[in-house]
């Protein structure tokens, strides 16, 4: 077969799958504000639901629902009628996902839920199917036209499935106004949580760095820098940031070394000084950019002003350590 013909039949798929997404825009009725409301007033937990390829969609959504703080997790219908099912309270809800709304494994849930009258939020296409049929609120998704050659295979079907879920997501981080910062939270880890990271997270501070005050010598100045190993002193006058020393510095005043050698005499007098809500990955850029290995943080409120008092003290290292790069 001609490579082209794989690139012209991946094309005729995506096609089809982004047209039929457009179809999505028929669910945002009051049933879909209906089912918003619900889970925002939710006690307990948002339970997701779902067999074979919805059941996988179910549990991505899930996911994303417990990674903005709506406490949720999955469980599978097969399983449930062997026990799970006690997982399942009269405060929590049922988000159920099934493209036909008829799936046999289904019924044992839906009949475990009307028994104890736990909310259903039913996902399907068909109206009347069996799903919908049981459910307090029944979203019910438009036919779509699947991307294969013998339109069976979910393809299309589980796509807007998905995109439906994440629209209820971000609909609800929208009222719940949902930060970056509560998203750092949920998710510390990965590329995620370290593209979250600010330079408060990851300074040193307090009795951690190495600070002086402008009329020490050149003596305590090396015993300070060798104390703290970060390759620096920060120089403070009436407790506000007055100047740098570097190692490199203190290499190159050996030559014209004296004892009772000031510091104010070699340092650097207008350190460079970052805020503290400043992004960690932004923070490495300009290490990187100026070719120095720490930068200096302060106060958000602080950052504009001629005196500046010293927060914390990032180093290169710190950041490597948490991953970014």
């Amino acid at each position: 077969m001609n490579k082209k013909n794989y690139i012209s039949f991946a094309k005729r798929a995506a096609s089809i799958q982004i047209n039929e997404l457009s179809k999505i825009k028929k669910v945002f009725n009051s049933s879909f504000a209906k089912a918003v409301e619900l889970i925002l007033s939710c006690k307990g937990k948002v339970i997701f639901a779902g067999v074979g390829k919805s059941g996988l969609i179910a549990r991505k959504i899930s996911a994303t629902f417990s990674s903005i703080g709506v406490p949720s997790f999955f469980c599978d219908p097969s399983q449930a009628i062997h026990g799970d099912m006690g997982q399942i309270e009269k405060k929590d809800i049922l988000i159920i996902f099934s493209y036909s709304g008829n799936t046999s494994e289904l019924s044992n849930m839906l009949k475990y839920a009307n028994r104890y009258r736990i909310k259903i939020i039913g996902v399907a296409s068909k109206p009347d199917s069996i799903l919908l049929k049981a459910s307090d609120i029944k979203l019910v998704l438009p036919k779509v036209r699947e991307a294969d050659i013998t339109g069976m295979v979910p393809t299309s079907s589980t796509s807007i499935t998905l995109l439906l879920g994440d629209c209820l997501a971000t609909t609800l981080m929208h009222q719940k106004k949902f930060s970056k910062e509560k998203f750092k939270i949920f998710h510390p880890g990965g590329n995620i949580g370290n593209s979250l990271l600010l330079a408060k997270d990851i300074m040193v501070s307090g009795k951690k760095m190495p600070t002086i005050n402008y009329n020490k010598n050149f003596k305590e100045a090396l015993r300070i820098m060798n104390q703290k190993k970060l390759g620096i002193v920060v120089i403070l006058k009436n407790k506000f940031i007055n100047g740098l020393v570097t190692d490199g510095d203190l290499r190159r005043e050996l030559k014209n070394y004296q004892e009772d050698n000031r510091l104010d005499k070699f340092m650097t007098k207008k350190p460079l000084v970052v805020n503290e809500s400043m992004p960690a990955s932004k923070a490495l850029a300009i290490m990187n950019e100026r070719k120095i290995t720490s930068l200096l943080v302060v106060k958000d409120k602080d950052f504009k002003k001629s005196n500046k008092t010293l927060k914390g003290i990032i180093h290169i290292h710190f950041l490597l350590q948490n991953g970014l790069k």
